[in-house]
């Protein structure tokens, strides 16, 4: 009997093909499928002298597969999601691993969790960062679901996962829906970062003046430093890109309305049902959204007046500078919002997350790898994990070196009529947070007053009390 095929892909779209790819690149013998059988026709005629096999039919390409069958379905979130696993299930034997390494809605990933989990199935919810490069050449991969089914599946996400000096970008996230849930997190906390740095850019370019060249070495200076990132390495190669044959700068042929597919304002959603603040996150979506306003803003830039003026030259150096240590420390507090998002979640879901090994995992291959998740990593490594991010001893002690640039250049921003919401969310995430005492006692009394909603007494630790607030005719309370 001819052997099996180890591995199988539905879907060949960019990302499917590519993971595809990647896997075959390791030696391991896969089958593909893809409902539009010209697309498949193509793909194995541009990846010939493979141990590939193409299914023209779900029959033929289950039957091609060893047991228990392994299964990386790469097709749009959604309903084509539900559409493949309701023609697959009756093909499938018990044990079987379905993985669906898309970018679908947690509560969805949850819903076929225990429904194939019911029928004997194993179903593996996995998020994959890095883009097309990242899923043909390496990247970081989210897998939850049951236990027993990562093991069956980690030799083969191992081999294709992007690689750091403490191993593969990949671990078993945690059970049901974990994997989905923080790589819609991990999508959140970009959005972040994408944001920050949009405001520094714009900082620079419209307070300091900074010409193309300027700006790529500033970036680079930074991407040498503290700041090393995907996202600043690939935003110093952005800034001073010109068109090929007019010299244009490619960021001023560029529309400013910024596209979403949603993962942002699913994290923030999820936030609000956590009970979890995510200001920077939520001020990353709610910009996105205001840029889609371009008809808007222009009629509004005729009639609404704001403060604007360049920086000398000597100020330009100080700038970049104060921006530097002003953006970290704006991305610490992000990164503490995603985290301690994730450390709410992993109690109230039981996803059981280890947020050192996410941490880990997110240093290769994924869009918000960094330098600093190593000492994130570190901080959540030891035995006594801190329940904020901002409570780890290092991170707390660069953001007392770093805090005071934050709030110099949000003020700065503020009185030259520049929006920072995201700089300016993490200036207030971290002054509400080392706040002992804030006004929400004002917020608490105005609630009693109007809806008897009670409020706890300082002085009685736990009791629970109105106070009658409207004053009687008699002026016994005036």
């Amino acid at each position: 009997m001819a052997s099996k095929q180890q591995f199988g892909v539905i879907g060949l779209a960019v990302m499917g093909a590519n993971l595809a790819l990647n896997i075959s690149d390791r030696g391991i013998p896969i089958s593909v499928y893809n409902r539009t059988g010209s697309v498949t026709d193509a793909f194995m005629a541009e990846n010939t002298g493979r141990d590939i096999v193409a299914a023209k039919t779900l029959d033929e390409f289950v039957g091609s597969l060893e047991r228990p069958r392994r299964i990386l379905i790469m097709v749009q979130a959604g309903k084509a999601v539900d559409a493949v696993i309701d023609s697959l299930r009756p093909l499938l034997d018990q044990g079987d691993i379905l993985i669906d390494g898309g970018n679908s809605h947690y509560p969805d990933t949850e819903r076929r969790f225990v429904s194939l989990e019911a029928a004997g199935l194993r179903f593996v919810g996995m998020g994959v960062s890095g883009g097309e490069e990242g899923a043909r050449f390496g990247p970081s991969l989210m897998p939850g679901g049951p236990k027993e089914g990562y093991e069956y599946l980690a030799p083969t996400l191992e081999a294709i996962a992007a690689k750091t000096d403490t191993g593969a970008c990949v671990t078993h996230v945690g059970r049901g829906s974990a994997g989905h849930f923080v790589k819609m997190v991990h999508n959140g906390i970009e959005y972040g970062d994408m944001q920050l740095i949009a405001e520094t850019y714009d900082m620079l370019r419209e307070i300091g003046g900074l010409s193309p060249a300027e700006m790529e070495a500033t970036f680079a200076e930074w991407n040498a430093g503290q700041l090393q990132s995907f996202l600043i390495e690939i935003t110093q190669d952005i800034v001073a890109r010109q068109e090929p044959g007019t010299g244009n700068l490619m960021l001023d042929l560029i529309l400013d309305k910024a596209g979403q597919k949603g993962t942002g304002k699913w994290t923030t959603v999820a936030a609000l049902d956590l009970g979890v603040p995510i200001p920077t996150i939520t001020a990353a979506v709610d910009a996105r959204l205001l840029s889609s306003l371009k008809t808007e803003r222009v009629a509004a830039s005729k009639v609404l007046t704001g403060a604007r003026s360049k920086a000398g030259s000597a100020e330009k150096k100080m700038l970049a500078g104060e921006l530097a240590k002003a953006l970290y420390a704006a991305k610490v507090c992000s990164y503490a919002q995603g985290l301690a998002m994730l450390g709410k979640a992993s109690v109230e879901y039981k996803y059981d997350l280890h947020l050192d090994e996410v941490a880990r995992i997110w240093k290769g291959g994924c869009i918000i790898r960094a330098a600093m998740l190593d000492r994130i990593r570190a901080a959540y490594g030891g035995g006594n994990p801190p329940v904020n991010l901002l409570l780890d001893p290092t991170f707390a002690a660069e953001m007392r070196e770093g805090e005071s640039a934050l709030r110099h250049m949000v003020s700065l921003a503020a009185a030259q009529g520049i929006p920072v919401p995201a700089l300016g969310a993490s200036l207030a995430y971290y002054d509400s947070y080392r706040r002992e005492r804030g006004p929400a006692y004002l917020t608490q009394a105005q609630r009693d007053y109007f809806g008897a909603h009670t409020f706890e007494r300082v002085d009685q630790p736990g009791s629970v009390v109105h106070f009658d607030w409207i004053r009687k005719e008699s002026g016994s309370n005036s």
